[in-house]
Formats: structure tokens, C-alpha cells, sequence
């Protein structure tokens, strides 16, 4: 059984960078993909980034890209999620995410991933 769990969120200010962690366990990962999504209050999930377990191609929102940075480490069944220059507007739940690579088109839609973490919260204050 896939599980994903998130770590790496907290409370910081305007600015500031974190590092949100996945660590996926339960099967091997290597035709997978795993995305990061997020989800403010009042708002519906979007896509944020995405990795292809092989190979490493990344892929990106334009919003984010250049402050946020995805990586993985197979050695540890993990993904990670940069983040830098975090602003107000970067404030929601994170969730990690678990597909079977298809289409690029399909990486950034979040009801094609099979499987979810639980999330962890990123708060940033101005």
C-alpha cells in the first residue's frame, strides 16, 4: 500500500524559505510521478510542482518557478519541495501526490494522482 506523508510545513514570515519534505513508501516508484499541490482556505487545490521519478524531469506553475524548487533523493524514497522568498499569498495546506507518469497534461491535473498524502500546513505571516 502507497503512503505519502508530508513534513516540513510551519509558521514563518514574509521571506523566509522552507522546505517541505514527501517520504513515499509501499512500492517501487520509478514509473511514478509525484506532484505537490496546494490548498488555501476557501480556495480550490492547484497544482505546484512535479517530478518524474526517473529521470528527474521537473515540472513547474510559472508562478512559482524560480522560487520553488522540487528534488527528489531516491535513496530515500523522498521528494522535497524548496521554497524561497515565501510570500502571504503561499499560505495553505501541502499536499504530496502519487501517479503513474501518462502526459504532461496529466502531471498538473490533481484528480489524475492516485494517491495523496495527509498535508501539512505553511503559513505566512507579513
Amino acid at each position: 500500500q502507497v503512503q505519502l506523508v508530508e513534513s516540513g510545513g510551519g509558521l514563518v514570515q514574509a521571506g523566509d524559505s522552507l522546505r517541505l519534505s514527501c517520504e513515499a513508501s509501499g512500492r517501487t516508484f520509478s514509473s511514478y510521478v509525484i506532484g505537490w499541490f496546494r490548498q488555501a482556505l476557501g480556495k480550490e487545490r492547484e497544482f505546484v510542482a512535479a517530478i518524474r521519478w526517473s529521470g528527474g524531469r521537473t515540472y513547474y506553475t510559472n508562478s512559482e518557478k524560480g522560487r520553488f524548487t522540487i528534488s527528489r533523493d531516491n535513496a530515500k524514497n523522498a521528494v522535497y519541495l524548496q521554497m524561497n522568498s515565501l510570500k502571504p499569498e503561499d499560505t495553505a495546506v501541502y499536499y504530496c501526490a502519487a501517479k503513474t507518469f501518462s502526459s504532461v497534461s496529466a502531471v498538473v491535473a490533481g484528480t489524475s494522482y492516485d494517491y495523496w498524502g495527509q498535508g501539512t500546513q505553511v503559513t505566512v505571516s507579513s
